[in-house]
């Protein structure tokens, strides 16, 4: 069996047989633009998230240097929250960008804008451009939109605290807020999807178990993640979903959401959930500590053990340090494309 990077993920995203499994990093709050790659190329943050060439060569870097079998746009998760009214700290070449200011103090004082009007807000058209760029040039290689999820943006442009505890005492305003926010999620991802990106990752690090509990899961998470997924493969392509933190509280509902592929943190035994739920496509799970901190031998055993705990896509398992070493993201790559064999 002989697939393309493309086809590959496809594939197993439809649940088909293929000869391996992929290796991924998607970008957004999966962002490998690390220092190694930005110090060697020249193509640098953060100029890169403002350029949607600077962009395109950077995700085309990151790919070439770590072995990564895919493009994953942007390298931040803040472009949906600058375009809602938040302040934002653009970081430097080792520091990723933030939320310096959210707008509103309670969700009772978001302003509901033009979704339209947004979309031509910020980064947005320049993320979308990327995304044309590097799915013209390489048509067998899957572009990775990645977009923050619904319940992260929403505590983006609003103070997170006070946005949290509303959750519980201000429903009706809450849920006003994660269907606005959900609407321009899908314009966005809609608009990735237009410019040729293969697959959306939705990335919601906000939406966990240890934060909100069990039944503010499924009311929230689990409602707007679908209406946003939804949204998406209503477009035809299909989607990832992350979710952050252990899953004991809430891992009854992950079965619920709508997503083609679930990925977790390391703190979550994905062939434990897989046996499970022997309906998901699981996707992760290597820690990004040992990625930062590790030795190339041992990223390749973890990462061997994923590919024989019949893991779907193997991929970092959160955030990826920008000091993470490119010896051992490439031992990671290359233990997957040489069939699980450890160093």
């Amino acid at each position: 069996m002989s697939l393309s990077p493309k086809q590959r993920l496809l594939d197993t995203l439809a649940r088909k047989r293929v000869d391996r499994p992929p290796v991924i990093c998607t970008g957004g709050m999966m962002n490998a633009a690390i220092v190694d790659v930005m110090n060697r190329t020249g193509h640098t943050l953060p100029e890169g998230h403002f350029r949607s060439d600077l962009m395109a060569e950077l995700a085309t870097d990151v790919k070439h240097d770590t072995g990564f079998e895919n493009f994953g746009i942007p390298f931040c998760m803040t472009v949906e929250a600058e375009v809602l009214g938040s302040d934002i700290d653009f970081g430097t070449l080792a520091c990723e960008p933030k939320i310096a200011r959210e707008p509103f103090a309670s969700n009772a004082e978001v302003e509901f804008r033009s979704v339209t009007k947004m979309l031509d807000a910020g980064r947005i058209r320049q993320v979308a451009e990327a995304g044309a760029l590097l799915s013209c040039k390489n048509p067998d290689v899957p572009v990775i939109g990645s977009i923050t999820g619904p319940v992260s943006t929403a505590a983006s442009i609003v103070d997170p605290m006070t946005f949290l505890k509303e959750l519980h005492k201000k429903r009706e305003d809450s849920h006003r807020v994660l269907d606005y926010v959900s609407d321009f999620l899908i314009a966005f991802a809609r608009l990735l999807v237009d410019g040729g990106a293969t697959a959306i990752c939705i990335g919601d690090p906000t939406a966990t178990g240890e934060i909100l509990g069990p039944r503010l899961f499924q009311d929230y998470a689990v409602t707007y993640l679908n209406k946003v997924i939804d949204g998406i493969h209503a477009a035809g392509v299909p989607v990832l979903v992350h979710i952050c933190g252990e899953m004991k509280a809430v891992k009854p509902s992950i079965p619920k959401l709508h997503c083609d592929a679930i990925s977790t943190d390391a703190l979550v035994n994905l062939k434990l959930l897989k046996q499970e739920y022997p309906q998901l496509t699981t996707m992760g799970n290597l820690s990004t500590f040992l990625l930062e901190l590790g030795e190339p031998e041992k990223v390749s055993r973890q990462t061997a053990s994923l590919v024989r705990d019949g893991i779907d896509i193997i991929s970092p398992a959160c955030g990826l340090s920008t000091s993470s070493s490119i010896h051992n993201i490439q031992a990671m790559t290359q233990t997957v494309k040489e069939g699980g064999a450890a160093w």
